[in-house]
């Protein structure tokens, strides 16, 4: 770089940021300021407005660690300010390096109307353009003073304040201004002239002509404007950049779409309640935005957080309602929440289409064509089939921009999943889901575009995010500037269907990814705050079942249907779902609420089954004879769906002479030694022994777990470095069928029941740990006598395999996975399963014993990391495991429904299933009555074996038709019904891990 560019870029740096930015207010006159300050809960807009105010000035301390403070702001405008365009410049004292953290107060006027939101780039309150001499102002604005959790100075310091009951009660901030201000829109004007063009000049090649002129022209404008008059000079100086600016982008240029957003969290480093009220902010000032701008388009996520405007803030929701109707505020993707994507189950994926979009369509006449999902933690390979299924168009996320090793191949492309479904997807090549339109931001766009040979458009989420803000109207000033500029992409606002549209034209035949998109960071959310995945997992398998009995006894009965219930509680589920809320990476306020909601979930799902069943006629006794089997495989001899008297399997205990314990049952035996350890568990069919000669499982493994970033996301690499085996100390006995175990370590203690269950073919083992530990990794391992380069791991509807070797910098990162209920190491010809109810962490390794290879299978059980949230997972944890020696896919499958299944008994008479499969490869997955309320019968089944599978569904009653439907519960097509006297039945023949769902109209539905 030559000496004079330097010299051009510092003086152009400086005088924009010491001379002209300010100048945008060119004169000021203080305000008077009064506050209420709330302590604990929120109050209503009015109840602020007629609250009792005292007086408060610049300079003052306000607000408690989540508390609430009201401001009114008044004045009366001075004889020189008349006919002047007018702001409120107020400064709550707020980081300003963190916009997206701190969008964290709503303008009111003196009748409850909101204006707009304040963050910390975004202080200005709109008063007038032409004010009137001894004109009026009031305005309220009521602010929270959140703590900062994630602090840039230090940023995942371990911190109390993630709790109202832990917190600090000193005053967080200070007021800095309050002044009424003139506004000068030329030099508004001139700011982003300046800076669009300095922000493009640093990203051109030093040898670029274009930045060489550009460079001189802005030194010209600087020579033209008077530092102590900007205002003044400030039109001087525009036209001598307005050249600059006309000149066009080449035809080659890349085009990016900006789509005004706010990523909001629903819950992270704040609580829920916080979120309700950030959500309203934002929407406020985007509407706004859109009132005065006619170029702008603005697309807001999740359905949960328009309901919460619905219920919160009603007067925001009517703004929003009509600019949805205008077509600029843009509803999309179609979900309830932005879910994780690789921890809720199949049925809880389709319910955040169905509830999302149910949503839309109500309250605005409208579906989304497109999943929007730019922060979940990974995504499943069972996603395409859903989002097709659900009558999805495109898929948008950017989350594996954050890769740490492997940069993802592609721009644009068919994403394929598991059952071969394909999706039309964009990761935006800007990297982020908050772009400012920055001119780093652009070139890194266009740079990174992988498709730029064929296709020139990418998209753009623009505005502070996280924790909200949006687009300001800096950025619609720099995209009006970077419509059709020499040097930069040319940039233009565009809502996301159109986006796709166009690039679908751009790429008509799009490269192909094949299977999950595996985030290589954050594996840690696997198994962190591990009551949330527990929850999780419960909710989901209650649910389904609440369906499935309430469904039968309606049909049965004409026992009233709980459509409400349901309703409320799958959209608490759903909520629960959310990417910082399941993966257990929100601060400790929103994982104790989680708590409390799994728990009163679980109570109402349990009320739900009990009074379907009481109409059924199978009260619940603990004590009672007949066994409930809700899961859609069999359960000891009780067929899917069904209530009958259960054959549970024969065990047999023996204490040996060594001091090991043999279970046997007619399918496996099991060894534990005097450790409490597993040293043989052989499947009697075969005789294969699972355990390699001289190893044991049921090893407890503890690793020291301090990531170098990111405490509750990540578990990094170098964690297996540390490692303490539990191998000794143990207590030993017998307890009727069962081997307890106990042991302590550190600051813990475990308890393990070990016995033989699930039809004696699985081992279980029921953990309950006194977890005391910090920054720990508590693994469960089974080294198995296996010959493999995969393991299969279960996910959505079907499994995925999972290299167990580190050939390529791809396998070497997947160092940590996921399944959802179960994984298997598999030879031909012998397997082993390992299921859970409750985690989704887990690893298999291969390991060299006596010159053969064997792989060690671990479960992960519990972390203990320190932030957001310093007590994650301390106290009591629960969890089941099975391990199934000789296991295939159907054996796997099996035992992870029927380790996740309700186990109940009940009093009464026998009932047989009301939709019944004919093969073990076609599982029911949900059995309802339909969303619309018509009383129509939904079923639902997939394919789970990996193979085409040919199936007879057998419903019980009298149906006069049945139709094919999407995943909306649409008709896609008839499908013929095979009458019989007290049934009917469908055929269905499935791709491998199709899912299909079948709609069929009662005889006597009158419909």
């Amino acid at each position: 770089m030559h000496e004079s560019d330097i010299q051009t870029l510092g003086r152009v740096r400086r005088v924009l940021r010491e001379r002209i930015r300010p100048a945008v207010y060119s004169a000021a006159h203080p305000l008077s300021i009064a506050s209420h300050g709330v302590n604990g809960e929120p109050i209503a807009v009015a109840d602020g407005i007629s609250a009792p105010y005292r007086e408060f000035a610049v300079g003052d301390a306000w607000g408690r660690a989540w508390g609430t403070t009201w401001f009114r702001l008044t004045g009366v405008v001075p004889p020189e300010f008349a006919g002047r365009h007018l702001e409120i410049v107020f400064d709550l004292g707020f980081d300003r390096s963190k916009p997206g953290f701190q969008a964290e107060a709503l303008v009111y006027r003196g009748d409850g109307t909101p204006v707009r939101s304040l963050h910390p780039l975004a202080q200005w309150i709109p008063v007038s353009r032409t004010a009137a001499r001894g004109e009026r102002i009031e305005f309220f604005v009521e602010a929270s003073s959140n703590p900062l959790i994630l602090d840039d100075d230090d940023p995942f310091r371990v911190t109390l304040e993630g709790d109202w009951a832990t917190s600090n009660e000193a005053l967080l901030y200070r007021v800095q201004r309050a002044d009424l201000c003139v506004f000068e829109e030329e030099v508004f004007d001139l700011v982003h002239d300046v800076e669009v063009l300095l922000e493009l000049a640093e990203q051109l090649p030093a040898e670029s002509t274009r930045r060489a002129r550009v460079l001189v022209g802005l030194g010209r404008a600087l020579d033209r404007l008077d530092l102590t008059d900007i205002d003044g000079t400030a039109s001087a100086a525009r036209e001598t950049l307005a050249p600059l600016l006309a000149a066009p982008a080449s035809q080659t240029s890349h085009r990016i779409a900006a789509v005004g957003h706010a990523h909001i969290d629903s819950a992270w480093l704040w609580p829920l309640r916080e979120t309700v009220r950030k959500v309203a902010r934002t929407a406020s000032s985007m509407v706004t935005l859109i009132d005065e701008h006619d170029e702008f388009v603005y697309a807001m996520s999740s359905a949960q957080q328009y309901a919460w405007l619905k219920q919160h803030r009603p007067e925001v929701f009517e703004r929003v309602r009509q600019a949805v109707a205008g077509g600029r505020f843009v509803p999309v993707g179609g979900m309830w929440v932005e879910a994780d994507a690789v921890l809720p189950s199949g049925e809880a994926l389709i319910r955040q289409f169905t509830y999302g979009q149910r949503f839309f369509r109500d309250e605005f006449g409208i579906e989304c064509r497109g999943a929007w999902l730019p922060d979940s933690f990974g995504y499943s390979a069972a996603l395409p089939q859903l989002l097709v299924g659900a009558g999805f168009e495109w898929f948008l996320t950017q989350k594996l921009s954050w890769n740490e090793r492997n940069p993802f191949p592609h721009s644009t492309f068919l994403w394929e999943g598991v059952d071969g479904s394909r999706i039309f997807t964009h990761f935006p090549p800007v990297d982020t889901y908050s772009s400012q339109l920055s001119g780093a931001e652009l070139a890194l766009a266009a740079r990174q575009f992988r498709e730029k040979a064929v296709a020139s458009s990418s998209l753009a989420p623009t505005g502070w995010g996280d924790g909200g803000g949006g687009t300001t109207r800096e950025m619609i000033a720099r995209a009006r500037r970077l419509a059709d500029l020499e040097g930069s992409p040319r940039v233009s606002w565009e809502k996301p269907d159109a986006f796709f549209a166009r690039a679908k034209e751009e790429l008509p035949e799009p490269p192909v990814w094949r299977g999950e998109l595996y985030l290589e960071l954050h594996r840690g959310t696997y198994t962190t705050q591990h009551a949330m995945k527990q929850g999780n997992r419960r909710s989901e398998v209650l649910a389904v079942e609440a369906e499935l009995w309430s469904a039968a006894a309606a049909v049965r009965v004409g026992h009233p249907y709980p459509y409400d219930a349901l309703d409320a509680i799958w959209r608490d589920i759903l909520l629960l779902q959310f990417h910082d809320i399941l993966p257990g990476s929100s601060i400790a306020w929103v994982h104790r609420e989680a708590r409390d909601r799994y728990a009163d979930i679980a109570t109402r799902l349990e009320d739900i089954v009990g009074s379907a069943l009481g109409a059924l006629g199978a009260e619940l006794d603990p004590d009672g004879d007949l066994s409930v089997n809700a899961a859609p495989v069999a359960a000891a001899g009780v067929r899917s769906g069904a209530i009958d008297a259960a054959a549970p399997a024969r065990v047999s205990i023996e204490s040996r002479d060594d001091g090991s314990i043999l279970l046997t049952s007619g399918s496996i035996s099991a060894q534990i030694d005097a450790d409490g350890l597993v040293v043989h568990l052989i499947d009697l069919a075969s005789g294969r022994d699972a355990i390699p000669a001289g190893s044991r499982g049921n090893l407890l493994q503890l690793h020291q777990d301090f990531p170098n970033l990111w405490d509750a996301w990540d578990v990094d690499q170098h964690y297996r470095g540390t490692r303490r085996d539990l191998a000794e100390g143990a207590s030993v006995r017998v307890e009727g069928t069962a081997v307890v175990v106990e042991r302590s370590f550190g600051n813990s203690s475990i308890e393990q029941r070990i016995s033989i269950g699930l039809d004696g073919a699985a081992l279980v083992i029921d953990n309950r740990i006194d977890w005391r530990e910090r920054e720990k990794f508590l693994k469960l391992a089974f080294p198995v006598d296996v010959f493999a380069d995969t393991a299969l791991a279960e996910t959505q509807f079907g499994y995925q395999t999972r290299a167990t070797h580190e050939n390529t910098s791809w396998d070497d990162a997947r160092f940590e996975t996921h399944a959802q209920r179960w994984f298997l190491v598999q030879e031909p010809g012998f397997g082993v399963a390992f299921a859970n109810d409750s985690t989704y962490g887990f690893d298999v390794t291969r390991v060299e014993r006596d010159g053969r290879i064997t792989q060690d299978a671990r479960f992960s059980l519990l972390r203990a990391p320190r932030y957001p949230d310093p007590e994650t997972d301390q106290g009591v944890q629960t969890m089941r495991v099975a391990i199934v020696p000789g296991a295939d896919v159907a054996a796997a499958t099996a035992t992870g429904h029927l380790v996740n299944a309700s186990r109940r008994t009940v009093r009464g008479t026998a009932l047989g299933p009301l939709v019944a499969s004919s093969t073990p490869a076609v599982l029911v997955s949900a059995v309802k009555l339909a969303d619309d309320r018509s009383g129509d019968l939904i079923v639902r089944v997939y394919e789970a074996l990996g193979a085409r599978a040919h199936a007879t569904l057998q419903v019980a009653g009298r149906w006069s038709d049945g139709h094919r439907v999407d995943l909306l519960e649409r008709i896609t097509g008839a499908v013929p019904l095979t009458q019989a006297a007290d049934a009917s039945s469908i055929a269905v023949d499935l791709r491998p891990f199709e899912v299909a769902t079948f709609r069929l109209r009662r005889v006597d539905s009158g419909r």
